[in-house]
């Protein structure tokens, strides 16, 4: 299969979801642009709790990723889709954590 191929198929599987994709990344934009106008800074502000509550997000994407494809983690049997797992967990995890990241400082922030 041809790397064009294969996006076809990637934008076909997408085309539902594409609103939902759309405001998750104005959500996720608009968060970050509050928070950095609030002082924000991804590479200075440090919290570990948020970090750790990313990360138990992304693992959890191990159960929930194949029931929401109607599927089940006894078909996750060859190596491609391991790794179709695996990156449906890191993208899980970053997305948590560019959610809660700046959350946790405007929490923070407004605490103060």
């Amino acid at each position: 299969m041809t790397i064009s191929g294969m996006l076809t198929i990637l934008m076909y599987a997408l085309a539902p979801f594409m609103w939902l994709l759309i405001i998750g990344g104005i959500a996720v934009t608009g968060l970050h642009l509050l928070a950095y106008l609030r002082g924000y800074q991804i590479t200075r502000y440090r919290h570990r709790p948020t970090t750790l509550l990313a990360l138990i997000l992304g693992l959890t994407a191990i159960l929930w990723v194949p029931w929401l494809t109607h599927s089940t983690l006894s078909y996750v049997a060859t190596l491609f889709d391991w790794i179709a797992l695996s990156g449906a967990v890191i993208a899980t995890f970053v997305l948590a954590f560019l959610i809660l990241h700046p959350l946790s400082y405007l929490i923070r922030l407004r605490g103060e």
